[in-house]
């Protein structure tokens, strides 16, 4: 196994200890559930610190997400499609939020520099927005000639709709159909 599918694999086998005990899992957890030894993690990766990063970095990467857009038959009634790629967003977003919640609650936000992780946060979020939009933009293009607005428009519009407002801890939260429909149809009945 090559240094980078080791790495890789020491990721994906820890992301939901991290998840589970955030910045306190110990060596040996990580060891255990990658199945090597102590040795073998810290050979791959030259702390904890660092590993934490990669897993940070893996749980931010917006690659299945898009993955899973990019399945969703085109042949599909729009307000289905947008139903599945509001579902997939949502799923992303809650492993993001679970990873991100629990290494801040075990303190690791505390302990890392915020100066030496912005500038390349940020950027890598952008990219994964555009991506992200980019893929929201293919689910539109078969209706053109049916839009009101641009389909890129519509993307931010639906993405906006979707993720920009807070949930407001008195009021049921809608439905992902729900908001696909006022998406599509409006407050107000037709006709």
């Amino acid at each position: 196994m090559s240094a980078e599918d080791r790495r890789a694999m020491i990721v994906h086998a820890v992301l939901p200890l991290l998840v589970e005990h955030g910045a306190n899992v110990t060596s040996s957890q990580i060891a255990r559930a990658a199945g090597i030894g102590e040795g073998t993690v810290f050979r791959a990766f030259k702390d904890k610190d660092e590993l934490f990063d990669a897993c940070t970095a893996e749980a931010l990467r917006p690659d299945h997400v898009l993955d899973a857009i990019a399945e969703i038959p085109l042949d599909q009634p729009l307000e289905d499609r947008l139903v599945e790629a509001a579902e997939a967003l949502g799923a992303h977003l809650e492993r993001m939020g679970a990873l991100m919640s629990a290494l801040h609650a075990s303190g690791r936000a505390k302990r890392r520099d915020p100066e030496n992780r912005t500038g390349s946060w940020r950027s890598g979020r952008r990219e994964s927005m555009a991506a992200i939009r980019s893929a929201m933009v293919e689910l539109f293009a078969p209706e053109r000639d049916r839009l009101r607005l641009p389909p890129e428009q519509l993307a931010g519009l639906f993405l906006t709709l979707l993720f920009g407002g807070r949930r407001l801890p008195d009021v049921d939260a809608p439905t992902t159909r729900q908001v696909v429909d006022f998406f599509l149809h409006g407050a107000v009945e037709a006709g």
